[in-house]
């Protein structure tokens, strides 16, 4: 009797092995979105860098503090200032706080021997990154020196352009790997069930041959895989957030790189593929098996 339910249990429309589905869906989901917070780290790390691409504004000597201020004011309503919230855009460093700072780097006390400290006021000046090309660079640097005050404006010109070559290199690299791992992964979940359902085929013409409809026959389906794909989801997300607790612990600076919102977003875009690939490869699997003729389902 005992072997009779245990056959009927393993026969029932829309039950089959499960766990090899869960496990290969997980993996797959876990890999998806360890790579999905590789793109969003990476995005918030050339965030940092591009917010801090500036230019020293050395100023002429012996300006009183109300030319330094005017020269301040004009800075602050150049369209290609930084702003950004809780980021000073301006900073001002007199020659007096830059002759300490060297100081205090190199040893030397270079004033002793000097007499004076030749070294200039200045202003340290964070350029938006709409003004990151070579060319608007330039015209940024021209723009400030023509002001009244200023006696030289220098700035890291290779840098800028590395910056700039390396984020477009780096997005490129990203899409394409992330479009064909989305598909390697949408292959390895489809043939998964595929073969998760091969048990089933028989069943399923049975059921056929009894005039159940198309719709009777893959409803218990569908509904099995779109719980096996949350399921699958949560545990992916779980793992991921695991790692990502961990790796905030051991490396300093990781965690003020994760944007909450898009860790939502990540885990949320889990959960949504998980169901649709699970759901459409099913409909897939059982659309197959449901054409087949009795001959090929041997």
């Amino acid at each position: 009797m005992s072997k009779e339910k245990k056959y009927r249990k393993k026969k029932k429309l829309g039950h089959y092995p499960f766990i090899s589905v869960i496990l290969s869906m997980t993996l797959a989901l876990f890999i998806l979105g360890l790579f999905a917070l590789l793109i969003t780290t990476t995005t918030s790390l050339t965030k940092v860098i591009q917010q801090n691409v500036e230019m020293q504004v050395y100023l002429k000597s012996n300006l009183s503090e109300p030319q330094q201020l005017r020269v301040s004011k004009s800075l602050a309503s150049k369209d290609y200032l930084l702003n950004e919230e809780n980021i000073e855009a301006i900073r001002f460093i007199s020659k007096k706080e830059a002759a300490e700072k060297f100081i205090e780097e190199t040893g030397e006390d270079f004033m002793q021997f000097l007499g004076d400290n030749p070294l200039k006021d200045a202003y340290i000046v964070k350029i938006s990154p709409e003004y990151h090309s070579s060319q608007k660079m330039e015209e940024v640097q021209k723009d400030i020196e023509s002001l009244n005050g200023v006696f030289e404006v220098i700035y890291t010109n290779n840098m800028v352009q590395s910056i700039n070559e390396n984020i477009t290199k780096i997005s490129i690299v990203l899409l394409s790997i992330s479009v064909l791992l989305f598909i390697v992964i949408g292959i390895l979940i489809n043939n998964t069930i595929k073969l998760a359902l091969f048990s089933q085929r028989f069943l399923i013409r049975s059921m056929q041959l009894v005039g159940a409809t198309k719709g009777f026959i893959r409803k218990p389906f569908i509904y099995r895989s779109i719980l096996h794909g949350i399921i699958s989801a949560l545990i992916a997300g779980g793992l991921l957030f695991g790692l990502l607790t961990y790796g905030s612990q051991k490396l300093e600076g990781l965690a003020e790189l994760q944007n909450q919102e898009m860790l939502l977003v990540i885990f949320g875009g889990l959960v949504i593929s998980g169901v649709l690939i699970a759901s459409f490869s099913t409909y897939r699997a059982i659309q197959k098996y449901m054409a087949m003729s009795l001959d090929e389902l041997y």
